[in-house]
């Protein structure tokens, strides 16, 4: 039977980097059955044992950060100045993670009686199936799959066609580290209808999925006559930022391009929506135009590079019918002058960083997730408008406020609906905050000794003691 055949375009160059063959049906049949038979082994495995395979393969990906940040800048684009940060930051994610694996797996007591033990155990679900994104693909799989082997579990991994290669020097890391082999496994694949066939397997007990939110529910649909199974979904975003009269603008202004702009705005908590008081609108849109004539666009690979190409022709189309629809609606490109925006290299996938004003929410690009380097930014009067405005979307995921009255900026966030929030800061998902989105952002959660929770099952144990 002929299998999937699947090429990696870069989108530096539009042209093959990598190509990898998917597995036949039959193939991918055998996967779930492989890691139960490995699962049942490992389960057993102690905790304290688990932890040191861990703590060893963090040590090894950090190792090699620079080996594996060359084919991330390749595969994805983002530049080479910022790829090995994701590793270290992946790294620093996962000794998080490892750092609270005991308590966050420890048994629970029930209450004290005389003649009797009640505790609840935290039993591992089996195997997981862990299908994740291109944009920070380290960064993602840190998320489940550290908290998932350090729970005693077997995970089957899928990557982005994007990104391929990230599960093969995983897998080889673990190795190196000592896993028993087979519980990591992994498996490329470009259909739907396998990962489908995948989810519905009945020996996969857990499924986190990390993309769009079509891809989201697709999943959540194949899983949804099965009871056995838990998805953890983490999807889109249209994050917000309000900021406030009191600030500095042009300290907002800084902060505020490199949580859109960072990644070439190829990020689920990038900022996509900028509410500004009207009181220094003027004043903040002039200042990110002096941030922006400092950036440069162009060559991943050169080390001066701030932004680089997006991830396809497709998203490059999207972007750009997201900028064109606000244009044709009203609003003002206020991009400044910069050479390296005008002629960036001919064959890649490049979108300038795009600075739009006078934006309303009639327009695609405050409603829909953009997924590029463009900021809109549109006037309000008041922090009630502000907020508002920012709950007026589908997603959840994050939502910032700037400003010098931080006790203010702390009360705003109550009423702001969003899984992570914050005040002067934003596009950072903290290690020891549950990462969570509301609404079309997901379900479930991870990081945190919260992340931990979609990995183990519950097993309550009451003992008498034998009447004498």
């Amino acid at each position: 039977m002929s299998v999937e055949k699947l090429t990696t375009i870069s989108p530096v160059t539009n042209k093959p980097v990598v190509t990898r063959n998917g597995l036949s049906d039959a193939d991918l049949a055998f996967l779930p059955q492989i890691a139960t038979d490995a699962f049942h082994s490992f389960r057993g495995t102690p905790l304290a044992d688990r932890q040191a395979i861990v703590a060893k393969a963090l040590k090894l990906l950090d190792k090699r950060q620079h080996e594996l940040a060359r084919d991330i800048t390749e595969q994805m684009g983002r530049p080479i100045a910022f790829t090995a940060k994701e590793i270290t930051t992946a790294v620093a994610r996962g000794e998080y993670l490892l750092k609270v694996s005991s308590e966050a797996l420890a048994t629970a007591d029930g209450e004290p009686e005389k003649g009797f033990k009640r505790y609840i155990k935290k039993v591992p679900v089996g195997p997981v199936l862990v299908l994740f994104a291109w944009n920070y693909p380290y960064l993602i799989l840190v998320n489940s799959l550290i908290p998932a082997i350090l729970a005693g579990n077997s995970v089957i991994l899928k990557p982005s066609p994007q990104t391929p290669t990230v599960v093969e020097h995983v897998q080889q890391i673990f190795s190196d580290a000592g896993l028993p082999k087979n519980v990591i496994q992994y498996f490329h694949c470009g259909s739907m209808t396998q990962i489908e066939t995948m989810v519905r397997n009945p020996l996969i007990r857990q499924v986190c999925f990390t993309g769009s939110v079509a891809g989201g529910l697709a999943v959540q649909r194949a899983a949804s006559d099965r009871v056995a199974v838990r998805v953890g979904l983490e999807l889109g975003g249209k994050d917000a930022a309000y900021v406030r009269k009191d600030v500095d603008v042009k300290w907002a202004a800084e902060e505020i391009i490199d949580g859109a702009v960072f990644n070439s705005g190829q990020s689920c908590c990038s900022l996509e929506r900028v509410y500004v008081d009207e009181a220094i609108h003027d004043d903040f849109v002039a200042a990110v135009q002096d941030v922006l004539k400092g950036y440069k666009l162009g060559d991943p690979f050169d080390t001066g590079t701030h932004v680089g190409p997006v991830v396809s022709k497709r998203a490059m189309e999207t972007i750009k019918a997201h900028i064109k629809d606000a244009l044709d609606k009203g609003a003002k490109d206020m991009t400044p002058q910069n050479e390296s925006f005008r002629n960036p290299p001919a064959d890649g996938n490049y979108v300038a960083p795009t600075l739009l004003t006078d934006v309303t929410h009639e327009m695609t690009v405050m409603i829909e997730e953009t997924f590029g380097p463009v900021i809109p930014v549109m006037k309000v009067r008041s922090d009630g408008e502000a907020v508002k405005l920012m709950n007026d979307s589908k997603f959840g995921l994050t939502a910032s406020v700037w400003t010098k009255d931080v006790p203010a900026g702390e009360e705003l966030l109550d009423s702001i609906e969003a899984g992570t929030v914050y005040v002067n800061r934003c596009d950072f998902p903290s290690p020891d905050l549950a990462w969570t989105g509301w609404k079309d952002s997901g379900k479930g959660q991870t990081l945190s000794k919260f992340g931990f929770d979609q990995f183990f099952k519950l097993k309550s144990v009451h003992v008498k003691n034998y009447p004498k």
